[in-house]
């Protein structure tokens, strides 16, 4: 059974919530979201907050009212706050710089690596940091996971693109045979 799925979300000035059939809508000025629920769950709107309520006692039911309810909450903090990522670059001659739309990266390879920024977020770079912004949770964070993916920092020496919270474990250089 859900335990977030009972929570009912808070619904913040300036957020405009609505339900069409089995689609929510979530709106804040020319933004929108829309989280399709595949009729699984039913949604009750009130002027201040969302609920959801499962349909059926299955075992499947419980977790899309759960998702369900989690999406939603995930696009109405999206616009209200917004999400962000932090990666950091390390290595000699690594670097990152913003040209346009187009992030490019010196990740040690024989050529740069060009990775075309997403529409709705926002990267920016301030030296060896790259700090990815937008509404949109999923989409910073696989945004993230592909620029971090073009260089996995490796254990030895550290180098490569790795996020700012992430620690990397080192394992110690070969020894001499004596």
């Amino acid at each position: 059974m859900s335990r977030i799925g009972k929570k009912p979300i808070a619904i913040p000035k300036g957020i405009e919530v609505t339900v069409d059939g089995a689609l929510v809508n979530v709106k804040k000025g020319n933004k929108t979201a829309c989280i399709d629920t595949h009729s699984k769950v039913k949604i009750e709107v009130t002027d201040k907050e969302v609920i959801f309520t499962k349909l059926g006692e299955e075992k499947e039911a419980g977790a899309f009212w759960g998702t369900y309810r989690a999406l939603t909450a995930n696009a109405i903090e999206g616009f209200e706050k917004g999400f962000s990522k932090t990666l950091e670059i390390n290595g000699v001659g690594y670097r990152a710089i913003i040209k346009g739309n187009i992030l490019e990266l010196q990740l040690g390879y024989s050529h740069p690596i060009n990775y075309e920024i997403p529409k709705g977020l926002e990267i920016s770079v301030e030296k060896n940091t790259i700090n990815i912004k937008g509404s949109d949770k999923q989409a910073v964070g696989q945004t993230a996971a592909i620029i971090r993916g073009f260089r996995k920092p490796e254990p030895y020496k550290g180098k490569g693109v790795k996020y700012s919270d992430e620690v990397i474990i080192r394992k110690a250089g070969k020894t001499a045979k004596k």
